[in-house]
């Protein structure tokens, strides 16, 4: 997800409650104690040590960076996920750091010990690539690039978008051009270097100076973040559990389906899931995220059936399912009814529910009211990390408390720390960090006592020395400059 505000189709709607009728007469404190006491499904705490709430924040693209992430550990998030990451992109890989048109590989890096739980979520156009970017993901691309674009593009048959006897360009999604990929050349050693076909042209487009610091992991001062990889190209910290989106509202890719388009085509979709599932280890958990339904026909609501119960009967360990269709976009109310029936219809079933959670009382509330066995938290989580905080503050019986300007200062002083951390392989790696937490800081500010003078002042932030000056003056205190 992203929260833009130049659409009228976009998610920057104002927050609106669900559709669930009688929902209103639910006590959030009372639902939160009883969870407290019989503790999350004890299948999660199995499937993914770590998974100790029934909560999690969700991917949001632009934002649930290993920076959003931390903090929101910080605060009592037992379980993040990655921002969708396009299979095509994984492929790419290389040296370099690329940017696609659904989120940042070094963004999505898990980020250090504290980075954990975590989900790698993907989404993509053809089984062949979405099994080769799983199975590089599960791996940790330890056999090197090659081998894995040699998986997804075979010698004998048809590339996924050209024959293979015209030596196609190898090409991130809006056409941005890597070199060409031959897939008849050999594997190599599994060394990861790909030659001069893909790697230098990766590294030209980046124009990253990185030095030798590829081989160094990314520390701020008095943190353990770690976001590099090591020098043979793979990321060394793996990942829990791959995550296949499809429920991302995009637009499609020429005729091909990917995230939430594949609701309209059962049968592709299946074929997908499939072969993820059957690419990667049997002890790699994986799960799917779906939106209800593409739209409100019949005919769409037996896709969504269908899909859903064929992933479960392929070893998917749990689906996290929006309740607003993919034609909704981010606009209008969820259904929390239709979650409250999927879970009825499958009591056996490890079911998570998204949508129009805003606020700590809503993860109880959806809790209460659908019987899923976890909430994702989304846009509720953006500039308030204090939702997790809260959420076990209620499960333990005690009253939910606010952040002082004390707490939002230190947070925000972190974020930012973390943040540059991310950053620091860019050049103008602080101009772009205090530009990305504008963006952040803006949501911040809504838990000030001057929210309305924080916000203003924020969104004209564009340096790191304007950003100090708006903490210095608000919140008393800067960050200074990691």
């Amino acid at each position: 997800m992203s929260v833009q505000s130049n659409s009228p189709s976009n998610n920057a709607t104002k927050p609106s409650p669900a559709i669930a009728p009688g929902s209103e007469r639910l006590e959030p404190r009372r639902i939160a104690v009883e969870v407290g006491r019989r503790d999350v499904d004890q299948r999660l705490a199995e499937l993914v040590p770590g998974f100790d709430a029934p909560f999690f924040q969700a991917g949001l693209a632009g934002y649930s960076d290993a920076a959003m992430r931390i903090i929101a550990r910080r605060h009592g998030c037992p379980f993040c996920v990655t921002e969708a990451l396009l299979d095509r992109t994984l492929l790419a890989g290389g040296r370099g750091f690329v940017k696609a048109d659904l989120g940042e590989l070094h963004d999505n890096v898990p980020g250090g010990i504290e980075d954990h739980p975590l989900a790698c979520q993907i989404m993509g156009s053809d089984p062949r690539e979405m099994a080769a970017s799983a199975l590089k993901v599960a791996e940790q691309g330890k056999r090197g690039d090659k081998f894995y674009r040699k998986m997804a593009y075979p010698v004998d048959g048809l590339l996924p978008t050209t024959h293979v006897a015209e030596r196609p360009h190898l090409r991130l999604p809006g056409g941005e051009q890597l070199g060409r990929f031959d897939p008849t050349e050999g594997l190599g050693d599994g060394s990861g270097d790909c030659g001069e076909s893909c790697e230098e042209e990766i590294d030209a487009i980046n124009s990253v100076d990185d030095g030798d610091a590829r081989n160094e992991p990314l520390k701020p001062s008095n943190s353990n973040l770690s976001l590099a990889r090591t020098s043979s190209g793979t990321i060394g910290t793996p990942f829990e559990v791959i995550d296949v989106n499809l429920a991302c509202p995009v637009k499609k890719i020429k005729s091909k389906a990917r995230g939430g388009h594949w609701l309209t085509e059962p049968a592709g979709a299946i074929e997908l899931l499939k072969a993820v599932r059957e690419a990667v280890p049997s002890s790699t958990v994986c799960t799917v995220k779906m939106r209800r339904s593409y739209d409100d026909t019949p005919e769409m609501a037996e896709n969504f059936e269908r899909i859903f119960d064929a992933a479960y009967s392929m070893g998917y360990s749990w689906a996290t399912v929006h309740a607003r269709t993919v034609e909704q976009k981010y606009v209008g109310p969820s259904r929390w009814t239709f979650l409250r029936d999927l879970v009825g219809r499958n009591p056996g079933k490890i079911i998570f529910g998204s949508g129009d959670v805003w606020e700590v009382d809503d993860i109880f509330r959806m809790i209460g009211y659908t019987g899923v066995a976890a909430v994702s938290v989304a846009r509720g989580c953006i500039g308030n990390p204090w939702i997790f905080r809260q959420a076990r503050q209620m499960m333990a019986g005690e009253l939910a408390t606010a952040p002082t300007v004390d707490e939002q200062r230190e947070v925000l002083r972190q974020h930012f720390q973390l943040s540059l951390a991310v950053t620091r392989n860019f050049r103008h790696g602080e101009e772009h960090t205090s530009k990305l937490m504008r963006k952040f800081a803006i949501r911040f500010s809504t838990h000030h006592p001057r929210a309305e003078e924080v916000r203003q002042r924020m969104i004209a932030v564009g340096s790191t020395a304007a950003w100090v000056a708006v903490l210095e003056e608000f919140y008393g205190g800067g960050v200074g400059v990691m």
